[in-house]
């Protein structure tokens, strides 16, 4: 079942607010983070950015990542588990493990988003 405005919302803010937590303890001079207006973006040491987003008339959070080569991921809210996954229900990469992932290659440490 589709999501609703509202609820998209309230779901998409609360795994923004998440990430931000999460990528909270990163020394400010490995990545500096900003939120404004459900956009988190984040600016690494290397001048990466990294730039995760709702998109309320898809239902998605939308990643893209300026870190060598430019990468896009579309992610959609699994109801089995909670989770923001690629395709939604139908189960690709996942978002925290995507940003993990992603922020690990880029700072030479391992990075947990969960």
């Amino acid at each position: 079942m589709a999501l609703d405005e509202r609820e998209f919302d309230k779901l998409g803010d609360a795994e923004l607010r998440h990430l931000e937590d999460a990528l909270g303890d990163i020394d400010p001079d490995e990545c500096e983070i900003a939120v404004s207006g459900g956009v988190l973006s984040l600016t690494l040491k290397d001048g990466a950015k990294i730039v995760i987003n709702t998109h309320r008339a898809a239902r998605e959070i939308w990643m893209a990542a300026q870190a060598g080569e430019r990468r896009a991921w579309h992610f959609g809210h699994d109801a089995s588990d909670g989770r923001w996954r690629v395709g939604g229900a139908s189960g690709g990469d996942e978002l925290r493990a995507t940003v993990a992932r992603v922020m690990t290659e880029r700072l030479g440490r391992a990075i947990d988003v969960g």
